[in-house]
C-alpha cells in the first residue's frame, strides 16, 4: 500500500501554505501591535485567550467530527476561517478587532485540526503511522520556514510596514483554502447513534471511557505541557543575552528549517524502532536545551540549541499524535486527538504564566533549569508506560 497517499499529500500542502501565512505574522505581530500603541500586557492576553479558543475549541469540534462521522467539511471550514482573518488585521486597529481577527484565526485552527489528524490517521496504519504524521509536519513546518523569511524580506526593503504584509499573507491563505476543495471524504463505519447534544466541555467526558493507555500518556504529556512554555520564552532569553532583533528572527527561521527536515525522518525511524523510543529521545534533547538555555549566552550557542530543539520537536509533535492514534478506538481519533489538545492549552496557558512568573522572581536561569529537570521526570514516567495497542482499533480503508 502506498505510505503517502494522495490525500496526505493534500493536506500537508493545505497546512504548508496555512502556516506560511500565519508564521509570516507570528514574529511580526508583537512588533505591529506595539507600533500601535498596544503593551506587552495586551499581547500578552491577546496570545493567552487566541490559544486557549484552539486547544478547547479542537476538542468540540473533534468530537463534532467522531459524532457525524465527517472529516472534510471541518478541514475545509477551519482552514477557511484562518485564511479570511489574516487581511483583516489590515483593516482596523481597534482592540476588540484585532482581538475578534485573532480568534477567528485560532478558532480556524480548533475547528479543523481534529478532523485533519482523523483523516491522516485513516490514511495508515499502525506500522507506518509516524511516517505519514511525520511528512505531514515536515510540510507544515517548512510553511514557518517560507512565511518568517519572506516576512523579514518585506520588513527589510519596507520597514514598519506590517499591514501590507497581512494582505500578503492572504495568498498563501488562498491558496491553502483552494487545496483543501479537493480533499474527498471517504466512506467509513458510522459510530452508534446519539442523540445526546455535543456541548462545548463535553469532551472531557471522553476522559472516564477512554482506554487505560490513553490516560497514562495523557497525564505525562499534561505534566510537561505544564512546564514547557511558549518559545517565545527562548527568543526573550536571546534578547537578554544582548542579541539583535534581526539574528533572533533568523535563529527562528533556522529552527523552523532543522525541525521541517527531521520531522518525516524522526516518523519513520519511529515506525522501526519504537514511538516511544523516540519519543523519550526527544524528551532528552528537550532537557538537555533547556539547560543549555539556562547558562548560554552567545550566539553561535543559540544557534546549535535551537538545532537541537529543531530535533526534539520532529520527535514528539507529530509522533504523540500518531501514538494517540494508536491507542484509541478510530472512531474517536478525532475526540482523542482533541481532548489532550483542550486540556494541553490550558496547561500552557499555566506554563507560560508560571514561567512569566519564575522569571521575574528567580530570574531566567532557574526557571530553565526547573523546567529541564521536569523534562527528565516525564521521561522516566513515559518510558516505562507500554506502547500498547487497542485490539478495536480497526486499520483504515484500502487505498
Amino acid at each position: 500500500m502506498k505510505i503517502i497517499t494522495r490525500t496526505v499529500w493534500i493536506l500537508s500542502l493545505v497546512s504548508l501554505f496555512t502556516d506560511m501565512a500565519s508564521e509570516m505574522l507570528y514574529p511580526v505581530m508583537p512588533l505591529f501591535l506595539k507600533h500601535i500603541g498596544y503593551s506587552a500586557v495586551f499581547i500578552g492576553i491577546l496570545e493567552g485567550v487566541a490559544e486557549a479558543v484552539a486547544g478547547l475549541s479542537k476538542s468540540y469540534f473533534g468530537k463534532k467530527s467522531d459524532a457525524s462521522g465527517k472529516r472534510v467539511p471541518f478541514v475545509q471550514l477551519g482552514y477557511a476561517l484562518s485564511a479570511v482573518s489574516k487581511p483583516m488585521l489590515a483593516l482596523f486597529i481597534f482592540p476588540l478587532w484585532i482581538f475578534f481577527s485573532r480568534t477567528v484565526d485560532r478558532l480556524g485552527k480548533g475547528i479543523r485540526t481534529g478532523a485533519r489528524d482523523a483523516l491522516l490517521s485513516d490514511e495508515c496504519t499502525m506500522q507506518t503511522r509516524a511516517q505519514v504524521f511525520g511528512f505531514h509536519k515536515s510540510m507544515d513546518t517548512l510553511g514557518a520556514v517560507f512565511g518568517p523569511a519572506i516576512a523579514l524580506l518585506y520588513l527589510y526593503y519596507y520597514p514598519e510596514d506590517y499591514q501590507f504584509l497581512f494582505l500578503i499573507a492572504f495568498i498563501p491563505g488562498v491558496l491553502a483554502v483552494i487545496s483543501a476543495l479537493l480533499i474527498k471524504e471517504k466512506e467509513r463505519s458510522l459510530p452508534p447513534k446519539n442523540t445526546k447534544p455535543v456541548y462545548f466541555f463535553s469532551f472531557a467526558s471522553y476522559w472516564k471511557k477512554s482506554p487505560g493507555a490513553y490516560k497514562k500518556l495523557i497525564i505525562g504529556l499534561l505534566i510537561f505541557a505544564l512546564f514547557n512554555s511558549s518559545d517565545v520564552f527562548l527568543l526573550l532569553r536571546m534578547k537578554e543575552s544582548g542579541i539583535s532583533d534581526t539574528s533572533i528572527i533568523g535563529v527562528y527561521i533556522f529552527y523552523n528549517l532543522i525541525y521541517a527536515v527531521f520531522a518525516y525522518p524522526a516518523g519513520i525511524i519511529a515506525d522501526k524502532i519504537g514511538l516511544k523510543k523516540v519519543f523519550t529521545a526527544g524528551l532528552i534533547i528537550f532537557a538537555l536545551v533547556y539547560f543549555g538555555f539556562a547558562f548560554s549566552d552567545e550566539l553561535y550557542t543559540f544557534i546549535a540549541l535551537f538545532a537541537l530543539y529543531g530535533i526534539y520537536a520532529a520527535a514528539t509533535e507529530g509522533i504523540s499524535k500518531a501514538w494517540i492514534s494508536n491507542i484509541v478506538n478510530r472512531n474517536d481519533t478525532a475526540t482523542a486527538i482533541g481532548t489532550y489538545s483542550g486540556f494541553q492549552s490550558l496547561c500552557a496557558l499555566v506554563a507560560s504564566s508560571l514561567c512569566g512568573l519564575l522569571w521575574f522572581t528567580i530570574g531566567s536561569s532557574l526557571t530553565f533549569t526547573i523546567t529541564a529537570i521536569v523534562a527528565v521526570i516525564v521521561t522516566i514516567y513515559i518510558f516505562f508506560q507500554p506502547e500498547l495497542k487497542r485490539e478495536n482499533n480497526p486499520e483504515p480503508l484500502k487505498q
